[in-house]
């Protein structure tokens, strides 16, 4: 199973639109696809998001959902970054994802994660991720196959 962070905006697109790429990735973590990793600053952000009145999400799917998160995924303890991100309400997740050492992280807000502040972390968009997951398991599929090469012996004559 392949562990990864999402950023809550994934969290909520795929919950608001299920047949988008969010959507997907949603159901690929409820489908026991994909694990997440979080620590509690993010579970108290989505849970805390997860409740607000304007998306209308039943109060026993929300505590379903969270539930679900910490009984698959992976609780983690964080170190605190060595650079600040533009916005500081991101930096639980990329912490998490270095922390757990998390294939990606998937946000729809990239341009809050520059590459020269995330340590060597991948941050993808949901599609960027799909198209990734898609290739790794292609290649689980059909590995590289590498031909014996057999010499003949020459006859005897």
């Amino acid at each position: 199973m392949m562990d990864i962070v999402i950023d809550t905006n994934v969290l909520v697109a795929g919950l608001l639109s299920p047949f988008g790429a969010c959507g997907e990735i949603v159901r690929m973590v409820s489908g026991g696809k994909l694990s997440l990793s979080f620590d509690a600053r993010i579970l108290s952000e989505y849970n805390e998001v997860l409740r607000r009145p304007r998306f209308g999400f039943e109060e026993e799917k929300i505590a379903a959902l969270l539930d679900y998160i910490v009984y698959s995924g992976q609780a983690v303890a964080p170190s605190p970054l060595s650079h600040s991100l533009p916005d500081p309400d991101d930096t639980p997740f990329l912490e998490v994802t270095l922390a757990s050492q998390a294939v990606c992280l998937v946000t729809e807000n990239q341009k809050h994660f520059p590459a020269a502040r995330c340590q060597g972390a991948e941050v993808l968009s949901p599609s960027e991720f799909l198209n990734f997951f898609k290739n790794q398991q292609a290649q689980k599929k059909h590995p590289i196959k590498r031909s014996i090469r057999t010499r003949k012996k020459p006859r005897a004559t």
